[in-house]
């Protein structure tokens, strides 16, 4: 062995210790990664105008946005911190144990490193393998082949050489197995390398998943490996693996589990803004959606300034009225200004926090009547709340009610108007509770919400006159009450004629 020392001296080593910076960089791939890859931040522009159906990027962009994400931390960490020699070798020196390796072993993975050309490197790794099939220098080798196939675009041969040396388990350094599975998770990102469609596309996503996961098992030896490593740095490696397995269990449709990644990657880091997102997603996409925590967590990613938040924002309004299925979408403005306010000093939901569903908004509607609507209306509380969102540009066919005032304008006409449900305080009331605006004349352009039919004789009208109309509930004021009206039809039966006089007026109903 004494030309082995003697090789080794010369490379100012204390016996064979490989992987040196100095001629075999310890992550090189993190070099070709990020100079190569279209690797941009995980969290750049949310492409797509989102709708309810469709979060912002679309789950492909995501799942790459995120793994690239996932490969800068990585090489941050490998470059700034991890030993430039494996642990087995680092050992060797500090004993003078005579490596486990031969000479011509070692000269035959110098050659093949030494070699430029990728395809030709690859003729020097098969036959390195065919000749020392069980040699000790096979993590090493398995990186270069890793190396070789990413530059040759063979992103799938790539993949199953970083799954090959981390099969070696214990024969392999801890690092250098964290290292492939970091190299596994950007090459699974690159564009071209995962076809959602494939016929093995959902074992691809499985065993992306599955090694995600495995390398944060690793971590902890990892760091007992090397005291370099800082706890900060292993909390954003395991960030962005938990972030890694999410994204696989997003496309896998494996709600819980993406939910329980991004929840472990938020505990390590709360303020994740991405990772809100992506909780966010999950949870709506589950089966069925939970969609009360959904909309936190989205409101939450929002409040954390996530890139294209405004865009974000949008989407989950879209959301929550796809959820609430409002007849007036701006009531929604009101419950997502309130639930941003409340998610900004949050991190999770409180169990007392709820936003009413399509179901418990009909409920309501059905069960409303326009007297018990001026009841719920002018108790004003959460109450009032609901029952706005439910009979907000609602139509209501008859209501009775005495005329307190007439204005009368251009194109309409104002008839301030009491209803209840006793008859005995509408012939007392001196005070409208409702303003029923009338168009005369065809409404301008764009100041009516649909088809109105003008009724010029309604300016007959006359103040203590009964009225009788149906219109469509547009707003309300909540002290002193008063409920508006548009698209109203009055009862011709209610109008007075030319020479003054009313027709016979129909029956009226008992109830409103």
């Amino acid at each position: 062995m004494s030309e082995q020392a003697n090789l080794a001296e010369s490379d100012d080593l204390e016996g064979f210790t490989l992987a040196r910076v100095g001629w075999f960089p310890y992550n090189p791939v993190d070099f070709h990664m990020l100079r190569d890859c279209p690797a941009g931040d995980a969290v750049a522009s949310l492409n797509g105008q989102p709708n309810p159906g469709h979060n912002p990027g679309g789950s492909k962009v995501i799942t790459h946005r995120h793994l690239s994400r996932m490969a800068i931390i990585f090489a941050a960490l490998v470059l700034t911190s991890l030993s430039p020699r494996p642990a087995a070798a680092q050992q060797a020196a500090a004993t003078s144990q005579q490596p486990t390796y031969t000479l011509p072993e070692y000269n035959a993975l110098q050659a093949a490193q030494a070699e430029k050309d990728p395809t030709a490197r690859l003729k020097l790794l098969d036959a390195f393998v065919a000749q020392y099939p069980n040699s000790t220098l096979m993590e090493y080798i398995y990186q270069m082949y890793y190396q070789s196939y990413f530059q040759l675009k063979n992103y799938a041969k790539a993949i199953e050489y970083t799954d090959k040396l981390v099969a070696l388990g214990d024969k392999a350094d801890v690092a250098q197995r964290v290292q492939a599975i970091q190299a596994r998770m950007q090459l699974f990102a690159t564009p071209g390398a995962f076809d959602p469609k494939a016929a093995d596309a959902h074992d691809q996503l499985t065993k992306q998943r599955d090694a995600a996961l495995q390398g944060v098992k690793l971590l902890p030896d990892l760091k007992k490996s090397n005291a370099k490593v800082t706890d900060d740095q292993i909390k954003a490696v395991q960030s962005a693996l938990e972030g890694a397995a999410g994204a696989a269990d997003m496309l896998l449709k494996d709600g819980p589990a993406a939910i329980e990644a991004y929840k472990a990657q938020l505990a390590l880091n709360p303020n994740d803004a991405v990772a809100s997102y992506r909780l966010g997603l999950a949870y709506l996409q589950s089966t069925p959606p939970q969609s009360l925590d959904g909309f936190w967590a989205l409101a939450r990613a929002v409040d954390l300034k996530i890139p294209d938040a405004d865009k974000v924002k949008e989407y989950l309004r879209k959301t929550i009225v796809n959820y609430q299925q409002p007849n007036c979408d701006k009531l929604v403005d009101a419950q997502l200004d309130e639930l941003l306010q409340l998610a900004a000093n949050a991190p999770d939901r409180p169990a007392t926090y709820s936003i009413p569903s399509a179901a418990d908004i009909q409920k309501v509607a059905q069960a409303s009547t326009i007297i018990s609507v001026i009841g719920d209306l002018s108790g004003g509380g959460d109450k009032a709340k609901l029952t706005w969102l439910a009979i907000c540009g609602a139509e209501f066919p008859e209501v009775i009610g005495k005329i307190i005032d007439v204005t009368k304008s251009e194109n309409f006409v104002d008839i301030m108007t009491f209803t209840s449900a006793s008859s005995d305080e509408i012939s007392a009331a001196t005070t409208a509770n409702m303003d029923v605006k009338v168009w005369t004349a065809a409404p301008p352009a764009g100041a009516a919400s649909g088809t109105i039919t003008p009724q010029p004789d309604v300016a007959r009208v006359q103040k203590d006159d009964e009225i009788r109309f149906s219109g469509t509930l547009v707003s309300y004021d909540p002290s002193p009450f008063l409920l508006h009206w548009d698209m109203v039809k009055v009862d011709p039966t209610t109008i007075p004629d030319k020479a003054g006089t009313k027709r016979p007026p129909r029956k009226v109903p008992p109830k409103q």
